[in-house]
């Protein structure tokens, strides 16, 4: 049975993938690049599935879960690139949302 994978050991596994070539990680400016070109990307897919433009029979299908792992794939190759640890940002982003936004939504009754 497969165990899941911690944010870290994410990171430990792109980052052993990227180390393997010379040209490295790409500056942030071209990472925030790949990030904009593969949210188009998904966007695409999710207006095909959910949206009112059908694709056209010669397009590829895709799965919206196989663009969100590219946006995940170069979310942590920028994250790398920069030293971030993506379970110190959730941990700080998640205590923001449960104190500045605990009243915020209305919450489900138990």
């Amino acid at each position: 049975m497969q165990t899941r994978k911690t944010m870290k050991e994410l990171q430990t596994e792109v980052d052993t993938y990227i180390s393997q070539f010379k040209e490295g990680y790409f500056s942030p400016l071209a990472m925030l690049a790949r990030m904009t070109e593969e949210l188009g990307e998904l966007s695409r897919e999710v207006n095909h599935h959910y949206g009112e433009k059908p694709k056209k029979t010669t397009e590829e299908e895709k799965a919206i879960e196989e663009e969100l792992g590219d946006m995940l794939f170069v979310l942590i190759c920028f994250a790398n690139s920069l030293n971030i640890d993506l379970e110190e940002a959730h941990d700080r982003v998640m205590k923001k949302f449960n104190t500045r936004d605990k009243d915020r939504w209305t919450r489900i009754e138990e």
